[in-house]
């Protein structure tokens, strides 16, 4: 049993040694000729530029909450939260760095078909995911092991979730800035470009590609990188929190007596085996020959399939292993945590055919919207609103039949917890959300094989190559769009299970800190019930101002391509020799995004504080209020955005009168609006709920 972390640490040992194979398998491919290498290191020169900006801003504020935590909780806490904000801004530059060099190598590999471009596709995708879990794994376990076992230090515990919170305070400006980076470029490139100038789609001659394509590394790699880095760390910190509060009165044999020992190493045992199968699965990806969105569907979804059935597997076989001793709990039936576990991995796996089904192509949502296009981009808008909260209503009841499965699980296992202590059926709740996330290795690859595959594209249509190359990466990057929307469902899904396992470790918290104080939900009090409404506005709050700093960059953008075309003589005709300044444009995307990411990201952590110092009752109402809301609008934004992304390229691809059609620019528009939607506004929700949370649960002590 004990031997359950070194297991954990090797495994994302492995995973980081496979991530440098892929790395030198994406190495070894052609990238290219001279042309489409300068595009390249230009893409790559603008995105290592961007992140060591906002790396630099947010080292002020990791300082600040450094201080802060050193002061207020426990003088090791620093150490916990700067290695889980380092690693965090390590993995996304790590994956940004290598999916810089697969791009134009994916676009040569086009040349030959579209197996060879989604294998260098995916292997560069791998890196990133890979990266993502090893890290985040090994930090994890590294953390438990020095502080919890080895060196047994007081309040051990609140140092280990402090690991957690570094890791959320990146994710959180790396999504917003890079979400707001990318879709300033895009949204400018593609209303200036495809709509007033009426040139495709990364066309050399608009100023904003350049950024455009940067925006791709910067926003949908690093950001999202971040943002599965933090929960993925997030989903194994919140069932060992819930049972180290839940049980922070009990003696070391007292906890060995009562199991308490296996529900700690349980989480871990988890992320072992889902990164083993993980690794596994990522052997099983193979590119056909065909460019057919089912078939290129089927071999880049093989990994996961594969990896998710080790894991069912590994996870039975797991919970006999460590819960075979019935005298342990109330109920002793060790069957029921791998319930929980295997439901909660169930439900991330429904959650992405519930956004695959709301966002490809290939189903009657978005040929619904392709459809509305024919009438202007009013109804266009219309259709993609109200297919994003159509997908709300599914997706509530999948996560709601997923915590039903969790819960019951939970206490067929360990029971109500009334007597030992131990809340059976949260604690099946919050290992659920470790299932969902438990293949998070070749789940993110697929994810970024996505803005590889983009970039592939731009970079073909930048160096001028035959149609065919652009052909093939346009059918990779619809997929792309998919597996994106697919990822952000099993993240948001999981932060809700992983928000809700929090919430109750806060409350367990409370009382840990003052026996006194214990946390009153009662909204017939009017502290709760202002917290209630303040935390339900709070995401729609949080929405408006990304929503808005896109905006205010985007018009910057444009204004700029604009005056590009007018002002530099030949540069819309295309003539030869005269080349737009993509710099300047680089430039207003770099310095807007990292001004606008401030306030929003500041919300996450300073709204929680101030109203956890007031009342401690306010701040449950807050957190329970924004985890619905905010749940709700994460899922809507997201399938939304892809659903009009992908009714832009279905008529693209020759339907309803093809590129510059008037239903195409309807759709171009419906793109447009959804661009920060499903880019921005979107994925950072998951990453606000959390962040609230554990910053509650961390300073728990300090409100009481």
């Amino acid at each position: 049993m004990d031997a359950i972390p070194y297991l954990a640490f090797a495994s994302a040992l492995a995973a980081l040694v496979l991530a440098g194979y892929y790395y030198k398998l994406v190495e070894a491919a052609p990238p290219g000729n001279e042309r489409m290498v300068f595009l390249m290191e230009e893409i790559q020169k603008g995105a290592k530029a961007f992140l060591k900006a906002e790396y630099t801003w947010v080292a002020g504020f990791v300082v600040a909450m450094m201080i802060l935590l050193g002061i207020v909780i426990d003088p090791l806490a620093p150490i916990t939260y700067l290695l889980g904000a380092c690693l965090s801004g390590g993995a996304g530059y790590v994956g940004m760095t290598v999916a810089t060099k697969a791009n134009a190598r994916t676009t040569e590999a086009a040349r030959t078909g579209p197996g060879p471009a989604l294998a260098v596709a995916f292997r560069g995708g791998a890196v990133m995911g890979f990266s993502v879990a090893g890290l985040a794994l090994l930090g994890l376990s590294a953390v438990y092991l020095v502080f919890v076992t080895w060196l047994e230090v007081d309040d051990a515990f609140n140092i280990v979730t402090a690991f957690g919170l570094g890791a959320s305070s990146i994710a959180l400006f790396s999504r917003v800035g890079g979400g707001i980076y990318t879709k300033a470029a895009d949204v400018g490139a593609d209303l200036v470009g495809k709509v007033e100038a009426g040139i495709p789609e990364d066309d050399p001659r608009n100023p904003a590609t350049i950024a455009d394509n940067v925006g791709d590394n910067v926003g949908d790699v690093a950001g999202m990188g971040a943002d599965l880095f933090e929960s993925y760390a997030g989903s194994i910190i919140a069932p060992i929190s819930l049972v180290a509060f839940a049980t922070a009165g009990l003696t070391a044999a007292d906890a060995g007596q009562t199991g308490v020992v296996e529900l700690l190493m349980f989480p871990l045992g988890i992320a072992f085996v889902g990164m083993v199968a993980s690794i596994i699965g990522s052997f099983f990806v193979r590119g056909g020959t065909s460019t057919d969105s089912h078939a290129l569907s089927r071999a880049l979804h093989m990994g996961t399939n594969v990896a998710m059935g080790l894991t069912v597997l590994a996870t039975i076989g797991m919970a006999y292993w460590m819960f075979g001793d019935d005298a342990v709990f109330a109920e002793g039936k060790p069957w029921g945590l791998a319930v929980a576990v295997v439901g909660g991995l169930a439900v991330g796996w429904a959650l992405g055919k519930s956004a695959e089904y709301y966002t490809s192509a290939d189903f009657s949502p978005v040929k619904n919207i392709a459809d509305q296009a024919e009438t202007g981009p009013a109804t266009t808008v219309l259709g993609g609103i109200s297919t994003g909260m159509v997908s709300v209503a599914a997706s509530v009841v999948l996560i709601l039949i997923g915590v039903g499965v969790a819960y019951w699980g939970g206490e067929q296992a360990l029971g109500t917890g009334e007597a030992g202590g131990i809340p059976g059926g949260i604690y099946g709740i919050a290992v659920a959300a470790i299932g969902m996330l438990a293949t998070t290795g070749v789940v993110v690859a697929v994810d970024a094989y996505g803005p590889i595959a983009d970039n592939a594209g731009g970079i073909a249509e930048m160096a001028e190559l035959d149609p065919s190359v652009r052909q093939v990466t346009d059918a990779l990057d619809s997929l792309g769009n998919t597996t994106a929307a697919i990822a952000k469902g099993f993240a948001i899904g999981s932060a809700a299970l992983t928000a809700l396992a929090l919430f109750k470790s806060f409350q367990y918290a409370i009382i840990d800190a003052d026996p006194t104080a214990a946390l009153n939900l009662n909204i017939g009090e009017v502290d709760v019930f202002i917290g209630l409404f303040l935390g339900a506005g709070l995401p729609f709050l949080f929405a408006a101002l990304t929503i808005d700093a896109v905006g205010r960059a985007a018009q910057k953008m444009i204004e700029e391509v604009r005056r590009q075309f007018r002002e530099i003589p030949g540069l819309r005709e295309g003539l030869p020799g005269v080349v737009p300044d993509s710099a300047r444009c680089v430039a207003i995307s770099t310095e807007a995004s990292l001004k606008e990411m401030v306030v929003p990201g500041a919300l996450a952590i300073v709204v929680p504080l101030v109203t956890g110092f007031i009342s401690t009752d306010a701040l449950g109402g807050l957190l329970a209020g924004a985890l619905v809301t905010g749940f709700a609008l994460a899922i809507f934004m997201a399938n939304a955005g892809g659903a009009w992304d992908n009714a832009k390229k279905y008529i693209e691809a020759g339907n309803h009168g093809g590129k510059g059609s008037d239903p195409h620019k309807a759709a171009v528009v419906g793109d447009t609006v959804g661009d920060p939607f499903k880019d921005t506004s979107g994925p950072a929700m998951n990453i606000l709920l959390k962040v609230m949370t554990i910053v509650s649960l961390v300073f728990a002590s300090a409100f009481v």
